[in-house]
């Protein structure tokens, strides 16, 4: 597979100009449709008037801005974590965190499916790194049972899995790493703004309110920004401070990204109406696709993958729908393991009844010839 980049005219949107030619966009990851939001961007250019563009340096010289701490706190009331640090990228954090906390004496425990940056991150650290197949929890537990003489266990996962659209079984998880003395880290870069009531993410969906996991989260996503943050306790966030190379050296985001993303949470929390009308799409999307007998994978997310298993009958569906004006992504090995090429159906709360009726349109018309 041979990779390369296309070039977008104009917002992020629904409607979007690749390449030179306007399509019906399936293939964002904005899902509450907040990337080009009127607030997002007055507070945006409001903030370049008082902190210019540039951060200027790494957060623990002088590049660590008033709007950077107001989005650390904001975020830490929102997660109901004792602290936030902020990072560069979902993947810096992801890479930061895992290597900030862990060295060769301790074991890192991966879901098989777990995003690059994690496992990266894991290869990072030197922790012996174990894995189990895709939210099987008896065989995370026999990896746990495994790891029972390490100094320290770390359970790692994604919240919601960016290619399958399903959720993890995180009760299951946190039950395993409490009976096994371990600690637990959730990225919930696709479902953090997306699931619970109030944007919580999986945690919020799984009412965990006592023992939570570090969690990790990012704001290129719901929240229609960049950068990423990790929130937990004040030990472990302390840690990452002295520890955590991926925030250490390198220059802070710039201060109008901080200021976009404080404007963003707040829409996030108080605009639920989003969360509903996206849930709203999703049932529309997966009903019409069951009447068409559609391969769809078993996702309630904004993510709605429909596997097609060959690699070349993958890229030729997603082409004929190119032609039909759908854009969505061609997901291919090794993205994803061998023989499940898939469409990978993204789903905003820009969308509306209409376009799921024209994606839908679309899919019967050149699906199967």
């Amino acid at each position: 597979m041979y990779r390369r980049t296309r070039l977008r005219d104009g917002e992020q949107g629904v409607e979007v100009v690749l390449d030179g030619r306007k399509m019906l966009s399936f293939s964002s990851n904005d899902y509450l449709g907040l990337a080009a939001h009127p607030a997002l961007k007055k507070a945006f250019i409001d903030s370049l008037d008082q902190e210019g563009v540039g951060s200027g340096a790494a957060h623990l010289l002088t590049g660590h801005s008033r709007y950077h701490h107001q989005l650390e706190e904001a975020l830490a009331e929102f997660t109901g974590q004792q602290r936030v640090l902020l990072f560069s990228t979902g993947y810096m954090a992801n890479m930061g965190v895992i290597d900030g906390l862990l060295g060769k004496t301790d074991v890192v425990v991966q879901d098989k499916l777990n995003h690059a940056s994690l496992l990266d991150g894991g290869r990072l650290s030197e922790a012996q790194q174990l894995r189990y197949p895709h939210a099987d929890m008896a065989l995370l537990h026999q990896r746990l049972h495994t790891a029972a003489n390490s100094r320290n266990k770390l359970i790692v996962s994604d919240g919601v899995f960016s290619m399958d659209g399903d959720v993890a079984p995180l009760t299951e998880i946190m039950a395993l790493a409490e009976q096994h003395k371990a600690g637990v880290l959730i990225d919930d870069a696709h479902g953090l703004g997306v699931l619970g009531q109030n944007g919580g993410g999986v945690i919020e969906h799984f009412e965990l309110t006592q023992q939570k996991p570090i969690l990790v989260g990012t704001f290129g996503k719901a929240f229609g920004t960049a950068g990423a943050f990790v929130a937990a306790d004040e030990v472990v966030i302390e840690t990452l401070v002295q520890q955590a190379r991926s925030f250490i050296y390198t220059t802070a985001q710039p201060p109008a990204i901080a200021a976009a993303t404080l404007a963003s949470l707040k829409l996030v929390q108080q605009e639920t109406w989003r969360r509903d009308k996206l849930q709203k799409l999703i049932k529309q999307f997966r009903d019409g696709a069951d009447q068409l007998g559609l391969p769809l994978m078993p996702s309630q997310t904004a993510i709605q993958p429909l596997l097609i298993g060959d690699d070349k009958k993958a890229l030729k569906l997603g082409q004929d729908l190119e032609q039909h004006g759908i854009l969505v992504g061609i997901i291919r090995p090794p993205t994803v393991p061998k023989n499940t090429a898939r469409l990978r159906i993204t789903l905003s709360t820009a969308h509306d009844a209409e376009h799921i009726n024209k994606l839908l349109g679309a899919l019967e018309a050149s699906y199967g010839h």
